[in-house]
């Protein structure tokens, strides 16, 4: 079972999170994730938020992750009060179908309400979102993404679906009846989909799980890696490169890009540089400070 902190351990935390951030601590967050904020008892929520009250003029306010289905002006109004600046949803996907096959309990349409009364309530607003789902395709997870851009969030997350232990979701698994993503799919698809996201000015502040104990112990399969991100940033940059290629002919060419850059036009075991070489293409990357992340210039 899932550990519910105590108020007096919220506040512990938060006293060693400013003995160590200092002087930063107005760029950073009290964030309460790992469930539904919103939906927990409504005593335990304000226990909760009351214990950040004395720290609240120390930090840049209060992000939380809740359900669509329960926002509403009064709880909205609430959370303002105590200084929440940032409401991300659990919204996973906008197929009706697939929201009822992996029995998520809330519709589309609640997303799309909620979005807009936090929009409306002057919060930062985010979407949660996860590919592969049961009963989901490569198709709907687009259609997905591109109901989030017409809701104009400020932030999402994209989380590859990893099927776990003792769930619904691992029981349809061990039957044969659900096919998780193998990475190189998910990579794909959700390089895809950072892009989308990205061209219309949304910050992807996550892609992939978070590496922990826990999820290597109860993962049963999926599209895990511990470097999910930098597999999508990767597949990104191989495309721009095979984009800036195009059309010239084969031979030995430079690549300029930033150096923060460099692992990620490298590829995972060199495998960008292996692809462009199948092409016909010999690739040597040069370092360039003056780029940004991910730029590229062809030499």
């Amino acid at each position: 079972m899932l550990h519910q902190p105590t108020a007096e351990e919220v506040a512990q935390t938060i006293e060693i999170a400013l003995d160590s951030i200092k002087e930063n601590s107005k760029h950073a967050e009290i964030a309460f994730f790992g469930g539904s904020f919103t939906a927990i008892d409504r005593g335990y929520m304000l226990s909760l938020l009351n214990a950040t009250a004395p720290y609240i003029d120390r930090f840049k306010g209060i992000r939380i992750s809740t359900r669509p289905d329960c926002i509403d002006e009064e709880i909205l109004a609430l959370l303002r009060s105590f200084h929440v600046t940032a409401i991300e949803l659990g919204a996973q996907s906008m197929s009706d179908r697939v929201l009822e096959l992996n029995e998520r309990g809330h519709s589309a349409e609640d997303v799309r309400n909620a979005s807009r009364l936090i929009r409306g309530f002057g919060f930062e607003s985010g979407l949660q979102m996860m590919t592969g789902l049961y009963g989901g395709t490569a198709d709907s997870d687009r259609e997905t993404a591109r109901a989030f851009v017409e809701l104009h969030p400020d932030t999402v997350r994209i989380y590859p679906t990893i099927v776990m232990k003792n769930t619904r979701l691992g029981e349809l698994y061990q039957a044969g009846l659900y096919q998780p993503q193998t990475l190189d799919e998910a990579v794909g698809l959700t390089a895809e989909l950072i892009g989308m996201f990205e061209s219309a000015n949304i910050r992807v502040i996550r892609v992939g799980l978070h590496d922990s104990d826990t999820l290597r112990r109860d993962m049963l399969a999926g599209p895990y890696h511990p470097a999910f991100r930098e597999l999508c940033e990767s597949r990104m940059m191989l495309k721009t490169a095979v984009s800036l290629l195009e059309g010239k002919p084969s031979g030995a060419y430079t690549l300029r890009v930033s150096p923060k850059s460099r692992s990620k036009m490298t590829g995972n075991k060199r495998s960008n540089l292996m692809a462009l070489q199948e092409m016909g293409y010999e690739i040597t990357i040069w370092e360039d400070a003056s780029l940004s992340d991910r730029e590229l210039v062809l030499d």
